[in-house]
């Protein structure tokens, strides 16, 4: 009888909260307690109190400041600026080179500090005018850098994985190896298209004589900037495959190897070092009040037997296990619409993982799967996070309508890649199963 009553108020609450646009933290906590007091009074709130101090003293989750920080530092430290330089220098010429040009450094960009918003606005201000400059395709060149922006939630070393991986209780070093393949694929498959479709139609991105014709010793030259993001790539993603290092060990290696980096280029300030530590303080507090929030919020979901009553009803159901994997995948794009990839993970994944099992499909397969669903949510049109991240940076004269338009490719793209790795499961866990045996 308390189920029955107690699971329709918090979804109902959820959704009439979520719509006033009321943080998300607040709104799973105030509707916790409410819950918790309405179903088994006052003294039951001393859950919420160990599933804080749970929160509060959880080492794997110390890997997500350290995380932050080293992307801020990466962030400030001009190495994007040098980085995109280089690129014009190898794909200036070619046609549509710039804009594969930008989903290698977007590429590059993930595996150094995983941040979609740092990677499209950044791109935003260095890519953008650059290509606009040598007439390319509007919708084209904005579609590219919101799709190679979302690179950052799939490959590691990500945030949004750690906080999947802490959620799924499944190991984070396998978590971030899973995102590896996919990740290049998902890469690849957007290079892939921009030269098919400029090779068809080059009024795309036609070529240019703006761009000076460098020699094979200036591009040699010019690789000089992959140094220290190669340094910095190889300390994280090298020590975790070897077995070195933890996860949160190796954040801690790479905030060295960033700091090592702003020393390099000259950048490391004091001003600098207080900016990046204050944006890691607000990164940190925001996904931290999140996870509390949502621990308290599922908390009260299972007591009252949630997990249970939807185990049963997808048990009494006719369908097949691929249409309620497919209706689960489809929640999360619809859920992408208004609310971040962190409180999708948080408030979905300890819902969806008991299915997932009853289904005998992989958890670890079934979080890569999650994760490029997340970033087809994050540039769906109309409220996609980063379309909203790149029309902060967009010159005058340029309205979202063309970065709708933009998208769309991608996302077909996106969903292609998808389906392919629900078909061949092997190709997302083929490299953490040989990571496991190398490290027995």
């Amino acid at each position: 009888m308390v189920s029955s009553s107690i699971l329709p108020f918090m979804f109902i609450s959820l959704v009439c909260l979520m719509l006033t646009g009321a943080p998300l933290a607040f709104v799973l906590g105030a509707i916790a307690f409410l819950a918790t007091i309405f179903a088994w009074g006052p003294s039951a709130l001393i859950v919420t109190v160990l599933n804080t101090f749970e929160v509060m003293t959880s080492e794997a989750l110390m890997a997500i400041p350290l995380y932050v920080l080293m992307a801020a530092i990466l962030q400030k430290s001009s190495i994007i600026e040098e980085l995109y330089s280089a690129m014009e220098i190898w794909f200036g010429r070619l046609s549509g080179g710039l804009a594969i040009g930008t989903i290698v450094i977007c590429t590059i960009m993930a595996a150094m500090t995983g941040v979609v918003g740092a990677a499209v606005a950044s791109m935003g201000i260095l890519a953008l005018p650059s290509m606009l400059k040598r007439h390319y395709n509007e919708p084209l060149a904005l579609g590219t850098i919101c799709a190679g922006g979302t690179l950052g939630i799939l490959i590691p070393p990500s945030v949004v994985t750690i906080v999947y991986a802490i959620t799924a209780k499944i190991s984070i070093g396998q978590m971030f190896i899973a995102g590896v393949v996919p990740g290049l694929v998902l890469a690849s498959a957007y290079c892939l298209y921009i030269f098919i479709r400029v090779s068809i139609n080059p009024d795309l991105a036609p070529q240019t004589t703006q761009t000076p014709d460098y020699t094979l010793e200036d591009k040699l030259r010019s690789l000089r900037a992959l140094i220290l993001p190669a340094i910095v790539i190889l300390s994280v993603l090298g020590s975790i495959y070897l077995g070195l290092a933890t996860p949160t060990e190796a954040a801690s290696v790479g905030v060295l190897g960033s700091l090592f980096c702003a020393v390099t280029a000259g950048k490391l300030r004091i001003s600098m070092l207080s900016e990046a530590a204050s944006d890691t303080l607000k990164v940190t507090a925001m996904i931290l009040w999140i996870t509390i929030g949502a621990r308290a919020f599922i908390s009260v979901f299972v007591a009252t037997g949630g997990p249970d009553g939807l185990l049963g009803l997808i048990e009494n159901l006719e369908s097949s296990r691929w249409i309620v994997l497919c209706t689960m995948l489809g929640t999360l794009v619809f859920l992408g619409l208004f609310l971040d990839e962190i409180g999708i993970i948080l408030l979905c994944v300890p819902v969806f993982l008991p299915i997932v099992e009853a289904l005998d499909f992989n958890r670890l397969w079934f979080g890569v799967l999650f994760m490029i669903t997340a970033q087809m949510a994050y540039i769906t049109p109309p409220f996609g996070y980063t379309l909203f991240y790149l029309k902060g940076v967009l010159p005058e004269g340029i309205g979202i309508g063309s970065v709708y338009k933009g998208v769309i490719p991608f996302f077909m793209i996106q969903l292609s890649v998808l389906i392919a790795f629900m078909l061949w499961p092997d190709l997302v866990t083929f490299l953490p199963e040989a990571m496991s045996a190398r490290v027995k």
